[in-house]
């Protein structure tokens, strides 16, 4: 292991679970590390077993883990790591969850209904975690679920660097609902304050990944269309709301989210959509079957790597993201 260390003899250390190895290579290679060797394997009835190979007493130790299928697994490895290092003498634990598990679960919408968010916020603090740092969260209100430190950083730096490059003109940003027009007035200020819309839709709150497209709310006519999200899971409601931009005279449309879950036939709706280019960032791990033509995804380690650098050096995150609105 090479780990980071300071004047002060301060020493950094990244460890990270078996979700997305990649990722964490990609963070290490960032920041000029290494990551901490690790035996993590499942007993023959699922329990899962954790030993890091070398000393981490006085160190300062960032655990990545992306909670993808099998979620719970993920969740449950990570949480076994935290307590692993607890009790190794790690001087501070961060954990990094670059897509926050269960965050779509973050108020109840009917009686005798979790707020499993907020579990999961309880259990990463129980298990040993001084700090919390994450990407796009589905709702910002998450970040005061833990008590302690978070960092909730924002991928719209990259993601609409990425758009101004190869999409210069005749932009319209377009929210999938009324619900993330905030996110959308940020993405349209980013773009240099183009024109505004979102899709008016309906959802029935007992069938979830379900909902239907009513119309636009906005003039996008003879534009290119942004379409925003912070997650695409079934891919249900950002293609409705594609066709919907289509339907009302859009020049094309462009869809563009933080994080790719794609569960069930999402590929399949992407892959026939009326979208010319579906971007996404790699906070989940994505395999070769969910690979397609009109497909981008763009790396979110270096983001990653600077946030950790500016928590180890007691540095400010919030200077990463100065021109962002909250």
């Amino acid at each position: 292991m090479r780990s980071i260390t300071t004047a002060g003899e301060k020493k950094l250390v990244l460890v990270s679970g078996r979700a997305n190895s990649e990722l964490a290579e990609q963070v290490a290679e960032c920041l000029g590390t290494e990551l901490l060797p690790a035996d993590i394997y499942n007993f023959a009835n699922g329990e899962i077993y954790v030993r890091f190979s070398e000393s981490v007493r006085g160190t300062d130790v960032f655990i990545m883990q992306s909670h993808t299928t099998p979620i719970n697994e993920w969740v449950m490895e990570q949480l076994i790591m935290v307590d692993a290092l607890k009790r190794a003498s790690a001087k501070r634990i961060t954990v990094i969850a670059p897509f926050f598990p269960y965050a779509r679960q973050d108020k109840k919408h009917r009686g005798r209904e979790p707020i499993s968010a907020r579990l999961m916020a309880d259990l990463f603090k129980t298990a040993g975690a001084d700090r919390l740092i994450t990407v796009d969260l589905h709702t910002a209100q998450i970040q005061g679920f833990f008590d302690g430190p978070v960092d909730h950083l924002v991928a719209l730096p990259l993601l609409s660097d990425y758009v101004k490059e190869n999409y210069p003109e005749d932009l319209a940003v377009v929210s999938p609902d009324a619900g993330r027009i905030k996110v959308a007035e940020n993405w349209s200020a980013s773009l240099g304050g183009v024109p505004l819309a979102f899709i008016h839709k309906t959802r029935d709150i007992t069938r979830p990944n379900e909902t239907k497209a009513n119309r636009v709310v906005g003039e996008v006519e003879g534009r290119h269309c942004v379409l925003v999200d912070d997650m695409i899971d079934t891919g249900g409601t950002i293609v409705q709301a594609a066709d919907a931009c289509m339907a009302a005279g859009a020049k094309g449309v462009i869809i563009v989210s933080t994080h790719a879950v794609f569960s069930g036939p999402a590929v399949e709706r992407l892959k026939n959509s009326v979208a010319e280019e579906v971007i996404v960032t790699n906070t989940l791990p994505l395999g070769e079957e969910t690979h397609f033509d009109k497909l981008t995804v763009l790396s979110i380690a270096p983001l990653l790597a600077r946030a950790v650098h500016e928590v180890f050096e007691d540095g400010s995150v919030t200077s990463l993201f100065e021109n962002v609105s909250s």
